[in-house]
């Protein structure tokens, strides 16, 4: 049987690097990509291309690439994502923009892009990467969570649309990973005397202490391939330490203001 075929969108570091360095090694044909190839011209883990999630046109020549090369696509990975904190009030709208146009906007056109080739394949399997931010409101984070709910419940509607065609969809939902991710993340700038500066620069000091102190993006690898080898995968897959992945239980079954209370003591607020 024929390599199965996977595209896997941030490829180039963090965890979608650990996906497609894993997935390889488990006799995959894995595609990676990146806004920017020049800066990556020693990447040999994988096989490289040149994509940006935001323009559907550059979206289009990229799975079109990969089909002309393989025959097939049975395997898209949504990784390409952004960070953002701030203030909701403070937050600059652009940036709010760019977060959504990367993070919910880009993953839509990449599976527009390859349902079209699944469909004719009569199967293939889609996992869009989202986060366990996006299962709650976090202070601070409030524009990342809701990036990342909104493509959660998209897949759970995009997965009912297709089920009759063959293809799996689901959403793997990490926790906090040592990754670059704090490095390349937007955050609005703590306001001299504004009324979040001392609140709001604790969180974010926080925020940037559980990524240092997170796992091995490896597990999120892991956890795609087990995803990919199931006939019959879950919609939801949380994948983070033992106190990440309790939280979306006691999401569940506290009432809310005790469950935001939770929160609001952990942040410190």
């Amino acid at each position: 049987m024929d390599k199965k075929v996977v595209l896997i969108t941030g490829g180039s570091s963090g965890i979608g690097k650990s996906i497609g360095t894993y997935l390889t090694s488990k006799d995959f044909t894995v595609y990676g990509t990146t806004r920017n190839l020049d800066k990556y011209p020693n990447f040999d883990a994988f096989q490289l291309i040149a994509l940006d999630v935001k323009l559907p046109e550059s979206v289009e020549a990229a799975v079109t690439k990969v089909i002309a090369a393989e025959g097939r696509l049975d395997i898209l990975i949504n990784n390409a994502g952004v960070g953002i904190t701030g203030p909701i009030e403070e937050t600059p709208h652009e940036e709010i923009l760019n977060v959504f146009d990367t993070n919910f906007h880009g993953p839509i056109h990449m599976m527009k892009a390859v349902l079209p080739q699944m469909r004719k394949q009569g199967g293939g399997v889609i996992i869009n990467i989202t986060s366990i931010a996006g299962y709650m409101g976090l202070p601070f984070r409030g524009y990342y969570s809701a990036t990342k709910g909104a493509l959660s419940l998209v897949t759970e509607a995009l997965r009912m649309e297709t089920k009759n065609f063959g293809i799996r969809i689901s959403n793997l939902a990490p926790g906090d990973f040592a990754t670059n991710i704090a490095a390349g993340r937007y955050h609005a700038p703590v306001t001299k005397g504004s009324a979040y500066e001392e609140v709001y620069q604790k969180s974010l000091d926080l925020m940037n202490e559980h990524v240092d102190a997170g796992g091995d993006p490896m597990q999120v690898a892991h956890k795609v391939h087990a995803i990919i080898e199931k006939r019959n995968p879950n919609i939801h897959y949380p994948v983070g330490e033992f106190m990440q992945r309790l939280s979306l239980l006691l999401k569940r079954i506290l009432p809310g203001k005790l469950y935001e209370k939770l929160l609001t003591n952990h942040y410190k607020l």
